[in-house]
C-alpha cells in the first residue's frame, strides 16, 4: 500500500525540514508546494504588477493559491499511482477544512483510504513569538509580508482540527521546538512507517 504523508503546520514551523529529513531517509517522493509553484507564482504576480516575493496577500491567494495546491497534489498523485510513497509539504489550512476533500483527491487516480495509507504530522511551535523569532532569523524576501502585516498573518498561527475522516491515530501533532535528534526523527519515522500502522509515537 502506497503511503501519503502530509507535513502540514504555519510558516517556520519547520514542516519542510522534517519532511526532507524523512522523505530522504526512506527515500519517497517528496512534493513542497512552495518550490513546485514558485516559478509560475513569480511570474503570475510579476505580470500582474504585484509583488514576485510575495506570497500571503489577498491577490496572491486569488491568482495562485488554488493552483500551487492542484500543481502539488497531481504530482504527488501520479506517483501514488505508480506506488511509490509520497510525501507533501504545504499549509493546506482550507484543504483541511473540507471533510471530502482527501476522499476527492484520491478518488482522482482511483484511490481511496484503503488503498492509500494517509498520515497528517501537524508540526507547530509552542508560542506566537517563537514563529516571529524564527521568521525574523530566517530572513527570507518571502516572509516580508508576514513581518509588515503580523496583525493578519497571525490568524494563520491558531491551532486547527484536521477535518478528513482518519483515525485520531493516524494525525501527529508534533511541537517542533527542539533540535531535530535521531530520537525524534526515528519517532516520526515509526508513526508512519512502524509496525502497528498508525500508533502516536511519544517523545
Amino acid at each position: 500500500m502506497a503511503k501519503l504523508t502530509f507535513f502540514l503546520g504555519p510558516a517556520a514551523a519547520g514542516k519542510t525540514t522534517l519532511a526532507k529529513k524523512l522523505a530522504a531517509k526512506r527515500r519517497s517522493a517528496f512534493f513542497d508546494m512552495d518550490t513546485l509553484l514558485r516559478p509560475a507564482a513569480e511570474k503570475i504576480m510579476a505580470l500582474s504588477g504585484l509583488d514576485p516575493a510575495d506570497r500571503d496577500s489577498a491577490e496572491y491567494k486569488v491568482r495562485c493559491r488554488d493552483l500551487g495546491y492542484r500543481i502539488t497534489m497531481d504530482a504527488a498523485l501520479e506517483n501514488l499511482e505508480l506506488g511509490i510513497d509520497a510525501v507533501v509539504v504545504g499549509p493546506f489550512t482550507k484543504e483541511t477544512e473540507d471533510r471530502e476533500w482527501i476522499d476527492s483527491e484520491l478518488a482522482r487516480i482511483g484511490g481511496s483510504l484503503e488503498t492509500v495509507q494517509v498520515r497528517v504530522v501537524m508540526v507547530t511551535l509552542p508560542s506566537e513569538e517563537a514563529y516571529r523569532d524564527r521568521i525574523r532569523r530566517r530572513g527570507s524576501e518571502l516572509d516580508l509580508w508576514k513581518l509588515e502585516h503580523w496583525d493578519e498573518f497571525r490568524r494563520s498561527l491558531a491551532p486547527r482540527a484536521i477535518r478528513w475522516p482518519l483515525a485520531s491515530s493516524s494525525v501527529l501533532h508534533f511541537d517542533n521546538t527542539g533540535p531535530l535528534t535521531e530520537a525524534r526523527l526515528a519517532s516520526l519515522e515509526d508513526f508512519i512507517y512502524g509496525s502497528t500502522p498508525g500508533a502516536a509515537p511519544s517523545h
